[in-house]
C-alpha cells in the first residue's frame, strides 16, 4: 500500500472528536476540493506492507485508529487492513470523501462519511447509494463554507433521512465559515445535528503535519 503518513495525535473531527488516535494516511485522492487542506498527499507516500502498517500501528498504546487520506478506498487492499486491524483488537475509522462505495467496509468498521457541498466544487462526484446504506455508528459530516452549503446540507440530510440513521456532523471550513455564525444556524433549525470544529488546527499550528 502507499503511505502518506503514520502519526498519532488527538481525534480532530467526529463522534470521537478529543480521543487519542493512531491515523494512517493513505496516498491519492481523485477530488480536488477548493479547501482541501492535505494536497501532499496526493501522491507523495512510500510502500508498506499491511504487516508493516500494523506494527507501526501496534508501537503506539491506543486502541482507536483511523485509515483516511486521500481517498483511502482507492486502494483496493484498505480492506483488508481494516479487517486486520480488527482482528489486532482495534476500533477502526475510515473517512471518506463519498465519492467510492462504502459497502465494501463491514461492521465493526465506523465509516465517516464526506458529502461534498457545492462549496467544494466536487459535489456532484457524490456516490450517493452510500447515504441509503449508513450504519447507526456511521458519521455523515459535511464541510461548509457560506450559507448556501448551509441549506444545500440540509436538503440532502431530510431527503436521505439522515437523523435517522447515523451521525449528522456540519463543519465550518476552516477560515472560510466562521464557526459562530455556522453553531447560529444549527440552532435556528432545532434539529440534532453535531457542530464540529477541527480540533486539531486549534490545538497545533493548521499547517503542521502529522497532528
Amino acid at each position: 500500500m502507499k503511505v502518506n503518513e503514520i502519526f498519532y495525535s488527538i481525534q480532530g473531527e467526529s463522534t470521537f472528536a478529543g480521543l487519542p488516535c493512531v491515523f494512517v494516511r493513505l496516498t491519492g485522492c481523485i477530488l480536488r476540493c477548493s479547501y482541501c487542506d492535505t494536497k501532499y498527499a496526493y501522491e507523495e507516500g512510500e510502500e508498506k506492507s499491511i504487516d508493516e502498517i500494523i506494527k507501526i500501528v501496534n508501537s503506539y498504546n491506543c486502541n482507536l485508529v483511523e485509515i483516511t487520506g486521500g481517498e483511502p478506498l482507492l486502494q483496493s487492499e484498505t480492506v483488508e487492513l481494516t479487517n486486520k486491524l480488527v482482528e489486532n483488537q482495534k476500533v477502526v475509522l475510515v473517512e471518506t470523501n463519498g465519492s467510492l462505495d462504502i459497502s465494501v467496509l463491514k461492521e465493526p468498521v465506523v465509516r465517516i462519511v464526506d458529502i461534498k457541498c457545492p462549496g467544494s466544487k466536487e459535489h456532484q462526484k457524490m456516490f450517493w447509494d452510500n447515504l441509503r446504506n449508513l450504519r447507526p455508528d456511521d458519521n455523515v459530516k459535511f464541510v461548509l463554507t457560506d450559507r448556501y452549503d448551509f441549506d444545500w446540507a440540509l436538503i440532502i440530510v431530510e431527503k436521505f433521512e439522515l437523523l435517522d440513521k447515523a451521525n449528522v456532523l456540519f463543519s465550518p471550513a476552516f477560515k472560510i465559515l466562521e464557526p459562530e455564525k455556522l453553531s447560529n444556524w444549527i440552532l435556528k433549525t432545532s434539529l440534532p445535528i453535531r457542530m464540529q470544529l477541527q480540533l486539531h488546527k486549534y490545538i497545533w499550528h493548521p499547517n503542521k503535519r502529522g497532528v
